[in-house]
């Protein structure tokens, strides 16, 4: 038999997870708007597109150019910090409520990202959500890089957490945590293109000599 008052008890805890976990409210909420609204990123252009790149080399940049437009994106960016707390937001605004990265980039005990985060979106609360949630290390860093930065670093074993080519061609592609990147949630927008899309210009690229942008090239 449930004791008298468990209920309310069980409620205020819950409702409180809810509102410390929610932080800020979606980015774009329509004022009289009962649903959420539809937001989408911008359009990638195909690798086949990039074809007409005679010079190996060349295409090989490009293909990168476009794909940085992904990474330089909020939804990508606000979790390859250059410090030790992850941005929220189009304007990268810094985590609320404030956490740390802790030493596995997952939080530290009490507050790991996982205590919010779950494996998927939490609609009601507003909270983000994609399995095994946590930034990026910091020799991953995005935030002020350029796509020439970028690139140089997802190519460098000793930043890229160890991965060959290959390895980053299927991480783009498939990892779920990446994904999440078109799929973000009330109120928020999504990354662009899509992430086949991402996973067919990364592989591209690696295939045409994985060539970096030249320095002050931006998508």
């Amino acid at each position: 038999m449930r004791e008298p008052g468990a209920a309310p008890v069980l409620m205020v805890v819950v409702l409180g997870l809810a509102f410390g976990c929610t932080g800020r409210q979606p980015e774009t909420t329509p004022k009289g708007s009962a649903s959420p609204p539809q937001a989408s990123g911008s359009a990638l252009r195909s690798a086949d597109s990039f074809a007409q790149i005679g010079e190996r080399a060349a295409r090989s940049r490009a293909l990168f150019l476009e794909a940085s437009r992904v990474f330089l994106h909020p939804r990508c960016v606000n979790c390859h910090p250059n410090g030790d707390t992850p941005h929220q937001g189009m304007d990268l605004s810094v985590h609320d409520p404030p956490v740390v990265r802790g030493p596995d980039d997952k939080g530290v005990v009490g507050v790991q990202c996982t205590s919010c985060h779950q494996d998927q979106n939490l609609e009601l609360a507003r909270v983000p959500g994609a399995p095994d949630w946590h930034l990026a290390p910091r020799s991953m860093a995005w935030v002020g890089k350029s796509p020439r930065e970028i690139c140089e670093q997802m190519k460098d074993r000793s930043r890229n957490g160890g991965r060959t080519l290959a390895q980053i061609v299927d991480h783009n592609a498939h990892d779920k945590l990446v994904a999440w990147g078109w799929n973000p949630g009330y109120g928020r927008e999504p990354a662009p293109g899509t992430q086949e899309q991402l996973g067919q210009l990364i592989a591209a690229w690696a295939a045409s000599g994985a060539e970096c942008p030249d320095k002050g090239a931006t998508p």
